[in-house]
């Protein structure tokens, strides 16, 4: 997953480079970019948990993210101001990383729950 999530923040940092040079893309391509690459940033953080708790924060930290970045793509999308098929492939994988996060937190909340 870890290795997914990165994969896709190269994904949407080559997206970003190819908008056009306008002040909107600009802001949008900006919020974009920090939730893509948080997404992953989140995963490897949770490595250096202090608990579980802490580890399930980053994961749920992630899962925002990738949240987020749905609503970028979408709200870019949906301004019809660009063509492009790569917002059905972006969107995907965002929707496919948060369902895979998303599972991960509720087996370690279960998991944390049967150790207590």
């Amino acid at each position: 997953m870890k290795e997914r999530a990165y994969k896709f923040s190269l994904l949407v940092i080559k997206f970003i480079n190819k908008l056009p040079n306008k002040r909107l893309y600009w802001v949008i391509g900006d919020q974009l970019l920090r939730s893509a690459t948080s997404i992953g940033a989140n995963l490897i953080e949770a490595k250096g948990a202090s608990s579980t708790k802490d580890f399930i924060n980053f994961y749920s930290y992630s899962l925002k993210s990738a949240n987020e970045t749905v609503y970028w793509l979408n709200l870019l999308r949906d301004s019809k101001t660009l063509k492009t098929d790569y917002f059905d492939i972006l969107t995907n994988e965002a929707e496919e990383l948060a369902k895979m996060i998303a599972a991960s937190i509720i087996t370690l909340k279960n998991n944390a729950k049967n150790k207590l």
